[in-house]
């Protein structure tokens, strides 16, 4: 649900501010309207124009609900393409794009574990070298790699050589922009 009306938030909740990455408590009462949901997270909006990122875990306090997530059946072996999909399910909070279709992810190495399972190395970018959400983007990559089958072990690093630019985005997502 994106509206142009405000609403007022049902009980207090934790937010992120966009773009600083800053964690603060709305209380109860809160005037926002949601601009975006994608996954299980929603961007909103306050009076003043400010953006905010609010968890799936709190979306009945915006008065709506999200979709169960997609579970991997037990029987899925592990693969890069199961990598992939993950990804695929983490969205910049800004711009409603996968952080694989904006071209984030830069590297994705697997390596075997003696004791069994996997280890993922991630090498991914933020759009902007100060972005105060790589952090809270980092965070959400690591749970999501980190509920695959046979994964022991996530490492994201988030680099900014080469620094990332529109190029790296898929054409169907700058042509989705208006950027081609």
């Amino acid at each position: 649900m994106l509206t142009t009306e405000f609403i007022q938030l049902s009980r207090d909740c934790e937010v992120i501010q966009i773009p600083t990455g800053i964690r603060l408590r709305f209380d109860a009462g809160t005037r926002v309207r949601v601009l975006q949901a994608l996954a299980s997270d929603f961007t909103i909006a306050t009076d003043s124009g400010l953006r905010f990122r609010v968890d799936g875990r709190d979306a009945d306090a915006l008065g709506l609900s999200i979709a169960p997530a997609k579970d991997l059946p037990h029987h899925e072996v592990f693969s890069e393409e199961l990598i992939w999909e993950q990804l695929k399910t983490v969205y910049d909070p800004e711009i409603p794009v996968n952080i694989v279709d904006l071209g984030l992810i830069y590297a994705v190495e697997i390596t075997s574990l003696e004791g069994g399972g996997k280890k993922i190395e991630i090498k991914m970018s933020m759009t902007a070298p100060g972005c105060g959400m790589a952090n809270v983007l980092k965070t959400d990559v690591e749970d999501k790699l980190s509920q695959l089958p046979e994964v022991r072990e996530v490492n994201v690093e988030v680099v900014f050589d080469p620094p990332w630019n529109l190029g790296r985005m898929s054409e169907a997502v700058r042509l989705q922009l208006g950027l081609d």
